[in-house]
C-alpha cells in the first residue's frame, strides 16, 4: 500500500511560479512509475508530466519548458516546478505513482493563476 501527500499548491500571478511536492509511503518507490496529472473544471483529468523510476522525463507539449519534473528516491517524493505559469494552468494537479502494477493517487492540490 502507498499513501500519497501533496503540497505546495496556491494561487499565483500569471507568469508566477509555484512548487508541488508529493510524498509517499513505502519501500518501493524507486521502482515506481511518477506523473503529475491535473483536472480543469469541466474537463477530464489530462497527464502533465512523468518521470520514469530511472529519472527519465516527459512532459506534456503546453507545458514544456516551462514545467520540470523531478523525483527523490531517498526522500520518496515527486516534485513539479511549474514556471511562467499561465491562466490555463489553473486546475486541481494529482500526483500518481505506479508500482508492481497497482496505481495509487495523491487527494489533489489546487492551482489558480489568476491576476
Amino acid at each position: 500500500q502507498v499513501q500519497l501527500v501533496e503540497s505546495g499548491g496556491g494561487l499565483v500571478q500569471p507568469g508566477g511560479s509555484l512548487r508541488l511536492s508529493c510524498a509517499a509511503s513505502g519501500s518501493l518507490f524507486s521502482r515506481a512509475y511518477t506523473a503529475w496529472y491535473r483536472q480543469a473544471p469541466g474537463k477530464q483529468r489530462e497527464w502533465v508530466a512523468q518521470i520514469t523510476s530511472s529519472g527519465v522525463p516527459n512532459y506534456l507539449s503546453s507545458v514544456k519548458g516551462r514545467f520540470t519534473i523531478s523525483r527523490d528516491n531517498v526522500k520518496n517524493t515527486v516534485n513539479l516546478q511549474m514556471n511562467s505559469l499561465k491562466p490555463e494552468d489553473t486546475a486541481v494537479y494529482y500526483c500518481n505513482v505506479v508500482v508492481l502494477g497497482k496505481d495509487y493517487w495523491g487527494q489533489g492540490t489546487q492551482v489558480t493563476v489568476s491576476s
